[in-house]
Parts: C-alpha cells; sequence; structure tokens
C-alpha cells in the first residue's frame, strides 16, 4: 500500500497547476470591487479544508436544482452531496469560515453518461450548485454573493482540528444548521491540484464560479472513509431534508495547509422556464438587495453551541461516530 500511495504522489506531482494564465498575469495588480480591495490574483493561503460526499436521491437532488440547465451528477444511480468547509486564515478580506453544503451537478440541457463528467469535467461543466454557504464575517458576505452570486449569509461556525478527526459546525440565530466529522484518513501526503466550478442562484440568475487550489493531503475512499452528518432545522438547509443521505461517505478528505484562486471572471445565465408562472415559481436566490447595505465588518459571531451534536442529536442523520 506505502508503494501504491508513492507511486501516486509522484504521478500527482507531474499534473500541472490548475490556474488559469491569465490569473499569472494578473499577479501584483491590484482591484477595488464594490468598495472591497483586492490584490491580484484573488487568493487565499493557509487554509485547511474539510471535504466530504454522500450519496443521495437523485431525483429528489433534481428537484432542487433551479431552472433546465443543471442535472444532478450520477454515481451508481445516486446523486453526491458535497460538504466543503475552508478555513480561511489568510486572505484580503480577514480570517473566515466558509460552510459549503451542494450537490454535484453537470451544465447542458442533455443528461449525462455517469461518471464520464469526472474524465471530461470542462465538456460536461461538472461543478457543484451551491445550497447553502454560511460565512464567519459580513465583508465575506459582500464580496461572495455581491460579485460572485454566491448564496452566503453570515452564521456561527467553528472549525475543529484534533489528532483523530476534523469537524465543523454551522448554527443560525441559535438553531443547528449542519454538523459534519470525519475520521481523519490515514496520512497519505499526496499532492493535489483540484479545479472546482460552483454554480448558485442569485438576482434570478445561475451563476458560475471557478476556484482552484492546491494543496498536500490525505484522502479516504469507500469503506475507509468514515463521517457523521447532521443536518439541523436551520431555513438554509430545509431543501436538502429531502435527499436522504446515505448513512457512508463516498469520500473524505482534509487538507492540512490548502492554497486556493478563486477566479476573477464568472459566466452568469437567466434562470428560464417555458411560462411566465413557472419562472416565477423558480427558486432564483436573493435579490440584488440583499446586499446593497452590507458593509466590510471582520467581526465573528459567537462559536455554535455543540452541546446538542456532541451527544449525537439532531433532526437529520447520516453515518456513525468517526
Amino acid at each position: 500500500m506505502n508503494r501504491l500511495i508513492a507511486l501516486a504522489a509522484s504521478l500527482l506531482r507531474l499534473v500541472p497547476s490548475p490556474v488559469p494564465r491569465r490569473q499569472e498575469r494578473l499577479r501584483g495588480q491590484h482591484a477595488t470591487v464594490d468598495g472591497i480591495k483586492y490584490s491580484m490574483p484573488v487568493n487565499s493561503d493557509d487554509s485547511p479544508v474539510l471535504m466530504a460526499a454522500f450519496p443521495i436521491n437523485k431525483r429528489a437532488a433534481a428537484a432542487v436544482l433551479p431552472g433546465t440547465e443543471l442535472r444532478p451528477f450520477s454515481l451508481g444511480g445516486k446523486g453526491l452531496l458535497v460538504v466543503t468547509v475552508v478555513n480561511y486564515r489568510s486572505t484580503d478580506i480577514g480570517k473566515y469560515i466558509e460552510y459549503s453544503l451542494a450537490i454535484a451537478v453537470t451544465h447542458g440541457s442533455r443528461a449525462v453518461p455517469p461518471l464520464l463528467p469526472l474524465v471530461f469535467q470542462k465538456t460536461f461543466g461538472l461543478g457543484q450548485y451551491v445550497v447553502d454557504l454560511p460565512v464567519s464575517t459580513e465583508v465575506s458576505v459582500k464580496g461572495g454573493k455581491g460579485i460572485w452570486g454566491m448564496p452566503k449569509h453570515q452564521a456561527n461556525l467553528d472549525f475543529v482540528v484534533t489528532d483523530n478527526a476534523v469537524s465543523a459546525q454551522y448554527d443560525d440565530g441559535g438553531t443547528l444548521g449542519c454538523f459534519i466529522e470525519i475520521e481523519r484518513p490515514r496520512p497519505m501526503g499526496l499532492p493535489l491540484k483540484l479545479a472546482a466550478s460552483n454554480y448558485c442562484a442569485f438576482r434570478g440568475m445561475l451563476m458560475k464560479s471557478d476556484i482552484y487550489f492546491e494543496a498536500t493531503g490525505d484522502i479516504a475512499l469507500g469503506s475507509d472513509a468514515k463521517a457523521r452528518l447532521v443536518l439541523g432545522d436551520a431555513p438554509g438547509v430545509a431543501a436538502l431534508k429531502s435527499l436522504q443521505p446515505a448513512a457512508k461517505p463516498v469520500f473524505t478528505a482534509y487538507l492540512p495547509e490548502a492554497h486556493g484562486v478563486l477566479d476573477d471572471h464568472f459566466e452568469a445565465w437567466f434562470l428560464t422556464a417555458a411560462t411566465p408562472e413557472d419562472a416565477a415559481r423558480i427558486p432564483g436566490g436573493d435579490p440584488l438587495d440583499s446586499v446593497v447595505g452590507l458593509g466590510q465588518g471582520q467581526e465573528w459571531l459567537p462559536a455554535p453551541d455543540r452541546s446538542e451534536t456532541a451527544r449525537g442529536q439532531g433532526s437529520t442523520r447520516s453515518g456513525g461516530a468517526p
């Protein structure tokens, strides 16, 4: 096994950086957008990342997606709920935690064969539709939602690392949103270079942004992956209650020190339907006025209350205690 890991690490080191050349050409430039100052590219350093993916009901996932151009990614006849929590320690807008709850998707008007999008990611528009995205600070909401259309809102968040586990909790106004805990995968030190597309609904549009991560991390697959997921009753996770997350994750990952670049280029499409009445019912995200009055505060709300989740309580559970 150690030889296989060493071979995989050697091969992964040969993978080129996913960061587009344009972002490298921007290095050293500066920008001010909606009053927020950025040193280009829009990057982050020294940012631990927790990830886990759980099989979900694909038909239920399709019902959550807005418009007509997103389809749930299929793995063994199931969709995937992807939980990603990033503890951003060094960015242009300060420190904050970002807690992403998303459905793996492809983008396009036609159904896509299973697994093929993993090989041809750009061809099939593989990415994730972000259902809920709580963050620690007001300025992160202002930038993430106002510029890239992400469904950010300020909430009570934490990110806890121990020798055996990594966990994160999200509360909203005293109500549990989500708790995720993974057993730390065996140390592999795999050099990872990842590109991910985020699809988000904002102002009645579907907005796509791209982020690139480079890190050395540890991954667990299949039976080796162990996690506990608890969905609470906060409004942001209501749409996820119907997805029926499986008891076992497909994979878990922990990246102790990731380095990321958020592309300043993004795309947007109108969310459409066959009739005006159907179009009015599309969950098109928050309106523009939800960001107009936001400031650039970097203060965090108090940490979430872990007393209930520590006892394994919650309205929707997946998996056992790692």
